[in-house]
Order: C-alpha cells, then structure tokens, then sequence
C-alpha cells in the first residue's frame, strides 16, 4: 500500500516526531511504500521515504494549517494514497495518533468564554471536531487512557473508534550491559564529580514541562544539597526566561540548557534523578526512557505516564493540585537518600524486563495497515 504521513513538523529529538519515524519505518519494513507531508522537515530522509515539504506560509498558526491542509488535499487528489495517517489533528485522516490533548476541554475549562469567538478557537475546534466526531469513520490511536474520557465527553466518539497502544520506548533507551562505564565516562566529560548531584531534564516546550519549578526546587534545596545539585535542562526551546530566574534565585551556575540532542540515552546513565514537574503532559515518554535506564524519576501526576512511575516503586510522584514546597521536599528527601534511590533503580531495572513497554509502533502498524478499517 502507499501510506501518506502528515504532521506539522518533524525535528529529530521530540517525542512525537520520534513515535512517527519508528512507525513509519515498520510500515515500511512491512512493504509499504511511505509518504511524508510536513511544513517542517529538519534532518535526514530516511532511505526509501519521499517528504513532501508544502510551500505554505501564513500570518498565524490556524491560517498556515489550513492552507497545508487545502495543498495536501489537492496533492492526494492528483497522486491518491490508501491510507492517511496524521499525527496532529486535521480532516482527512484515516488514521489519528492522539498525542495532544482534548482542545476542546481546555478551551472550555482554562479559557475566557469569549475565547469561543476568535477565529483561533474555531479553527482548532473544527479540526479536533473533524476526527473525533461520530458522522467520520478516522480510527484514533491512544498513547494514553487520561484524555479518552474527555473525548468522548465532547464528541461522544464510539468507542470501537479508539485502540489503545502500550508504550513504545526504544530498545537503545535500555540500560545497557556496560552502563556503569557509560556513566563514568559521561561523567568525566562533563566534568560531573562522584560527590556531584546531577539532575536532568529532558523534552521542548520548556514552559509546559515545567522548567522553571525545577529551578524553584534547585534553590530551595538545604545548603549542603544545593552546594552539590546541578540542573541540566535539554531541549529545543528558548532558555532566556528560565536563565533569568536561575540568576534571581542564585543557581545561575549550576543550571545548564543544551539544545536537543541524539545521544540523551548517556544523560540517563550518567543523571541521579530525573525531574519532570509538568503543568500538563498526555504521556512523558522520557518517564519511561528513564525507567528502562535504571534512572529514579520525580514527576506530577498530571503526566498520562506517571503511574508506571509508581507501579515500578522507582521514584516519587507529586500529587495534584500541584504545591511548589511539595515538589521542593520531595526533591530534597531523593537527593538525601542514596540507598533509596539505589533501590528505585533495581526497581525500574526490574519493571522494564518485565513490562510491555516497547511494541507501540508495532500495533500502531496493525492498525494503520487495515485491521480496523
């Protein structure tokens, strides 16, 4: 079959973009031939794949998308494809993988009523609407059980409509037999001592994940913990804001952003403690890449992963509603506690031997290649 993929953007190092290429690449792997339509392409084509990189521009976000979409229709009506799978939502799709959120719930719990009437509402609207409605047949992979209910809250979408996917993190995520030499060595080249208390935290979107909670907890740690931590933060984002309140809190020192990157699996060897204080997260995937590295996590329950956080026993969860002293404690009895968080680390050893959590792209195949359509 000839596949059409359609997302927003593709760089190398955000989740999304990383679920689409392994998917794509086991379409392909099963004798399908693979079609990207993308606004953004940044990084190497994989051998094999055409990207279609649309010639669209447009003063706003919601005016650009509907552009793109009128050119890939236009596209397809003149190369037809057997199937579309789109990973941001859009009409046309055959075939949605729902890694945002409900819009609409959002729009109607966190904004201003009058936000209904802008022309932004109503095109994002109209396009989540243009999947989830029950009058179109777009089958939806869900990554996570957290936002199906509000779905069908606002659509009231049959249910035989969602197919829910285990997890889908990456084999080389895994710890390998010589992580204890991976580790030493990403140690000595970042110049992290023994006696060093390195935090990492990984993913774009630097506000969303809460960076600057983060840095909060950083400078509320006791003095002889806050003398030994360091924050590094990795991402595509800009860190400007976030550098400024790392000068105002006196960590500006031991808090380091880097650009995203393809070698974060060392970052999970080399850390002691993973933190993700989302204000909002339908998955976190980097829970789990640090769950199969050995590496304890700190994280909010807002996070549609943060529940393998506790069934692995492999770090601490933060409760809603969130509470920055919380989040400061929390941090502070983890960093205290070296044989605790040894402990979490056979934990999550343990839990990734024993886990389905690798086979996403595999049954997002299944699907996509007919077996509900």
């Amino acid at each position: 079959m000839q596949l059409a993929f359609v997302l927003y953007k593709y760089f190398p190092f955000g989740g999304l973009q990383r679920d689409f290429m392994r998917i794509a690449q086991v379409c392909q792997a099963r004798g399908h031939s693979i079609r990207v339509y993308t606004l953004i392409w940044e990084g190497d084509v994989p051998s094999g794949f055409e990207v279609v990189v649309a010639p669209v521009k447009a003063f706003s976000n919601h005016r650009r998308n509907e552009k793109f979409t009128a050119w890939i229709e236009a596209d397809l009506a003149k190369r037809p494809v057997d199937r579309v799978v789109g990973f941001n939502k859009m009409p046309g799709l055959d075939v949605y993988y729902a890694a945002d959120p409900c819009f609409e719930d959002k729009a109607q719990t966190l904004r201003n009523p009058l936000y209904r009437f802008f022309s932004r509402y109503q095109h994002f609207a109209a396009y989540e609407r243009a999947v989830f409605s029950p009058a179109v047949g777009t089958e939806i992979l869900m990554i996570s059980d957290v936002q199906l209910p509000l779905f069908t809250k606002h659509y009231r979408t049959p249910l035989e409509r969602f197919h829910m996917l285990p997890p889908g993190i990456s084999p080389d995520r895994r710890a390998p037999p010589n992580a204890a030499e991976v580790r030493a060595e990403f140690r000595d080249e970042f110049k992290v001592s023994d006696d060093d208390l390195l935090l990492v935290q990984i993913g774009s979107g630097f506000i969303t994940k809460g960076v600057d909670r983060s840095i909060r907890a950083v400078a509320a740690l006791p003095p002889a913990l806050k003398s030994r931590a360091r924050l590094m933060v990795i991402g595509q984002d800009d860190p400007a804001s976030f550098q400024r309140l790392a000068r105002s809190l006196g960590v500006a020192d031991q808090v380091e952003f880097l650009k995203g990157r393809s070698d974060v699996p060392r970052f999970l060897l080399g850390a002691d403690l993973l933190v993700h204080p989302a204000y909002n997260e339908n998955t976190g995937t980097v829970l789990l890449e640090a769950l199969v590295a050995g590496l304890p996590v700190l994280v909010t329950d807002v996070c549609g992963y943060a529940h393998y956080i506790s069934e692995a026993d492999c770090g601490l969860v933060v409760p809603s509603p969130f509470d920055q002293k919380v989040l400061n404690k929390m941090l502070a009895d983890m960093l205290n506690n070296v044989e605790l968080r040894q402990s979490w680390k056979v934990n999550a050893l343990r839990f990734a031997d024993q886990e389905d959590l690798y086979s996403l792209p595999e049954r997002a195949a299944d699907v996509i290649l007919g077996a509900h359509l």
